[in-house]
């Protein structure tokens, strides 16, 4: 069973190769906000993807840098391999963290 198409239509290219998507996808994928970006790729088979991207706000970079990146992937692995303590109330926690 094949997958029905969401939204079908033909666009058409403004000057200096401008293409406007309707409202409705804007909204949809968030592209109706400030910095909205969308990522292009061409495939071999002649076929141009669109990919809506929304850009990380300033005030949030700071997760995506290098740095932070590698001590999430750090975290991941403690989690995964089961170095980690839970406890079941704030009280807990706190008393944890000073042994």
């Amino acid at each position: 069973m094949t997958k029905p198409t969401r939204y079908h239509e033909f666009l058409t290219l403004q000057s200096r190769g401008v293409l406007a998507l309707p409202p409705e996808l804007r909204k949809r994928y968030q592209l109706d906000r400030p910095g909205a970006q969308v990522e292009v790729t061409e495939r071999e088979d002649g076929v141009l993807e669109l990919r809506p991207q929304v850009a990380v706000p300033a005030s949030q970079t700071w997760f995506w840098t290098q740095e932070w990146q590698e001590r999430e992937r750090a975290a991941d692995a403690d989690l995964a391999a089961g170095r980690v303590i839970v406890t079941d109330d704030a009280e807990s926690f706190l008393a944890e963290l000073d042994t």
